[in-house]
């Protein structure tokens, strides 16, 4: 819940007018709109100007709250049900003259919490791999390259072994086990990469190109001060090396260039050189692009970047619960499933 004054009634809580003052439809969009627009006012706003309901923000707060319960049910119901079995012994039945690609990446992006400060947002993507023509600015001409189309997200406030049965359990429903080629792609952070093993251990896998390179311009700068000629032409020649699929051997050079830096500057490099060397065969990106996977993180980048404009807006302070019911309606509207997650949330038992 934001740090803003709500007003409640404290006449409708005597006389009961909860949610059988609304009709169903009005209450999926009061919920809806607590997930899609900015704010509560926001969608106070909506319903006044679009519907002409007069419809107070603290009552599309309270349905956020109350909906919220049940959508974390039903997302909770998936999960438990999709991790059942053990995911390292379980068998992976094959669909015979399966076309499907399917990928999955995984990113982290902060949120205030109330009387904790800055809290990691775990976010999770699930999606198709689809290849066509694509303009390529570098090149001028038109490649046929992979996409990530038609993601799906889910995230989890807490630590990463929730989120990963969470993602899983999207993958599994979306016909993971069944795909004839299967990523996993997501930037260098231990705890995705043990995820992967742990869930996803026979996709593909893959450094997202963008942090490998903000890696190289950082090495760069390290041999050969920010900005300069020579850290231009390292960088440029590095580039291509990785690209090509010689990290190992860019990671050997920045070791032996080590030697001749001061201490401080010798053991960022051996840092760096250690991060190329222990990603070197998910930084295949040729040989990636060659046979159809998406080589960028983008698509779980910008989930992260959507969370955030709704939990981030200025003043926003949120109770850890009260973020933890706007997340799965939040995660159901990027998605696009928000329709099918609100009938089977509505039609659960509800005392």
């Amino acid at each position: 819940m934001q740090s803003a004054s709500w007003v409640f009634f404290p006449l409708d809580e005597q006389l009961e007018l909860k949610d059988k003052h609304y009709s169903e439809g009005v209450l999926k969009e009061m919920t809806w709109l607590s997930g899609a627009v900015d704010s509560f006012e926001e969608a106070e706003q909506v319903f006044a100007r679009i519907g002409h309901l007069s419809i107070s923000d603290s009552s599309i707060w309270r349905r956020k709250e109350e909906w919220g319960e049940w959508f974390k049910e039903v997302e909770e119901a998936e999960r438990a049900k999709a991790n059942i079995l053990g995911r390292a012994n379980s068998f992976r039945e094959r669909v015979l003259g399966s076309e499907k690609r399917i990928g999955v990446s995984m990113d982290g992006t902060m949120v205030y919490i109330r009387d904790e400060g800055w809290k990691e947002l775990k976010v999770g993507c699930s999606f198709d791999i689809d290849v066509f023509p694509t303009w390529d600015k570098e090149t001028q001409e038109w490649e046929d390259l992979a996409h990530a189309v038609n993601n799906r997200y889910v995230a989890h406030l807490g630590g990463p072994e929730r989120l990963g049965q969470m993602l899983w359990a999207e993958a599994k429903q979306r016909g993971w086990e069944g795909a004839k080629d299967r990523e996993a792609i997501g930037d260098g952070a231990p705890w995705i990469w043990n995820l992967v093993q742990e869930h996803f251990w026979d996709a593909r896998q893959a450094i997202d190109w963008c942090h490998a390179l903000e890696h190289l311009s950082d090495v760069a700068t390290l041999l050969h001060g920010e900005g300069t000629s020579a850290a231009k032409r390292w960088y440029k020649s590095a580039e291509k090396a990785v690209y090509q699929g010689h990290a190992e051997r860019i990671a050997h050079e920045v070791n032996e260039a080590a030697v001749g830096y001061s201490e401080e500057i010798a053991k960022k490099l051996e840092r760096e050189a250690a991060y190329l060397d222990s990603h070197k065969r998910r930084m295949q990106y040729l040989e990636l692009r060659e046979d159809g996977f998406v080589i960028g993180s983008g698509m779980v980048e910008s989930g992260g970047k959507q969370f955030k404009s709704r939990f981030c807006g200025p003043g926003m302070r949120w109770g850890r619960e009260g973020i933890g019911r706007l997340i799965p309606i939040r995660a159901a509207i990027m998605s696009g499933c928000f329709d099918a997650m609100w009938q089977t949330a509505y039609n659960l038992p509800q005392n």
